[in-house]
């Protein structure tokens, strides 16, 4: 995982997704503060704007910080702060966060999870030689478990994410990346071959 940078809502978000959303929940009476124990039942709103967001953030999940495809349908939108938790914040541009389908089904409704965006930078590193990610030795205490927590949580560390990783620097190694091919599809990677001064 690594920064990421709020992107302006799409023009005709707030009429297609927040006015419909916040509609709805009017009509309920359900504040838009308050919690929401039937989530599930919320209207989708969202999925209006879920290819608005791929485009947004250039199909890189804000999780694994890879490149996906749209057709490979494995876009889903996150919401940073559940629809559980909150209801107004299932209509929100800035809670949604572009993410493959594996690390949001991981997130679910659970709050333990550090935020890409306003995440400082180098909070995890990778070790190349295995693809293993963790928490920057240079974190103090608090920082170094939310970081932990997060890895444990969205399963960063699984044995496909570490082989994806090292398999994307290795890629690299033998010629057949760019450069700049690894920083638009594996900006994590890229990102730390850069601080580790390794190109």
């Amino acid at each position: 995982m690594i920064p990421v940078t709020l992107q302006p809502e799409p023009e005709d978000f707030d009429a297609n997704v927040r006015q419909r959303g916040h509609a709805w929940l009017r009509a309920r009476g359900i504040a838009l503060d308050a919690e929401t124990p039937e989530a599930f039942k919320l209207p989708h709103y969202w999925s209006r704007s879920n290819k608005q967001l791929w485009k947004a953030y250039s199909g890189v999940c804000a999780y694994l910080a890879i490149f996906f495809e749209w057709s490979t349908g494995a876009a889903s939108t996150d919401h940073f702060i559940a629809k559980s938790q909150n209801a107004g914040a299932a209509y929100e541009w800035s809670n949604y966060r572009l993410s493959c389908l594996g690390p949001n089904r991981n997130k679910n409704r659970f709050d333990d999870v550090l935020d890409p965006i306003g995440l400082a930078p180098d909070t995890f590193v990778i070790n190349f030689a295995s693809g293993k990610i963790a928490p920057n030795p240079k974190l103090g205490s608090a920082q170094r478990n939310a970081a932990l927590k997060t890895i444990c949580r969205l399963k960063l560390d699984s044995p496909d994410n570490r082989n994806m990783r090292a398999r994307h620097y290795g890629e690299y190694l033998k010629g057949n990346w760019s450069l700049s091919f690894l920083q638009r599809y594996s900006p994590f990677v890229y990102a730390e071959m850069i601080r580790q001064g390794l190109v």
